[in-house]
């Protein structure tokens, strides 16, 4: 049966549309040998990374993302953590940059009566001089002091200045302080990435162990190291994007 199960594999990969057992099986539904070819599979995958070793046991564990629907969808988990990073390349490239320009203040968020909103929806922003941006709040006049404070504390070492309703930004020099400021604003916005990071982790290993009692202990095993692989190549590269941005930061 074991080998009848074997060849019918390859078709389960593709996630064959056939209902029909493989001739002389005795599970009566595709899905007989779909669970006795996933939990040979799975075995034979744990046998080989405990054969490994104390010295090996880092071995990469890859799991058919088709043999553990049922129990995880591992390529949401990807998403979830690759969205994770594609946020922390986005505040990298608006927020962190040695010359402040008009487009970093556009998306600083402005506390309201009303609500939060961009800095850009309430008023028109402009560069008067290379040392010098405009924010006109002619619009939205009754926002001026909130949209200033927010400036002010939006980490990018901007000291607004109000005049009626408009807000003068002094652009500041590029200084070494202000430089290590802005490597320093990087590495915290790495860690709360890599905090986002960890709850995405956290929250699929907490799915998978709801069937502890339903699958053996091999998959519950290997569908962890795999989430946790996953998670770790994740801030692996988040750490690549926070020494090229340092780098770039500091010159």
């Amino acid at each position: 049966m074991a080998l009848r199960c074997l060849r019918a594999l390859p078709s389960l990969l593709h996630r064959s549309s056939l209902a029909v057992a493989p001739r002389g099986c005795p599970a009566p539904l595709l899905e007989g040998c779909r669970q006795c070819a996933q939990q040979m599979l799975l075995s034979r995958q744990l046998a080989t990374k405990k054969a490994k070793g104390k010295g090996q046991s880092q071995a990469k564990v890859n799991i058919s993302a088709a043999l553990v629907e049922d129990i995880i969808s591992l390529e949401e988990t990807n998403e979830d953590m690759q969205a994770v990073i594609e946020a922390l390349k986005e505040d990298f490239s608006r927020n962190l940059n040695v010359r402040t320009s008009p487009g970093a203040l556009d998306h600083i968020t402005v506390m309201t009566k009303d609500g939060k909103f961009p800095l850009n929806q309430l008023g028109q922003i402009s560069q008067k001089s290379p040392q010098l941006m405009i924010v006109n709040m002619t619009s939205f006049p009754e926002s001026t002091a909130a949209a200033a404070k927010a400036i002010r504390e939006s980490g990018m070492n901007l000291n607004p200045e109000v005049d009626g309703t408009v807000i003068r930004v002094p652009v500041p020099k590029v200084t070494r302080e202000h430089r290590e400021s802005l490597a320093k604003l990087a590495k915290q916005s790495t860690n709360k990435s890599k905090e986002a990071l960890r709850k995405v982790r956290s929250k699929s290993i907490t799915q998978v162990k709801k069937f502890k009692n339903k699958v053996s202990e091999d998959t519950i095993w290997l569908l962890e190291k795999q989430i946790q692989q996953m998670a770790d190549e994740a801030a692996a590269e988040m750490d690549k994007l926070l020494a090229a941005k340092t780098k770039e930061l500091l010159g």
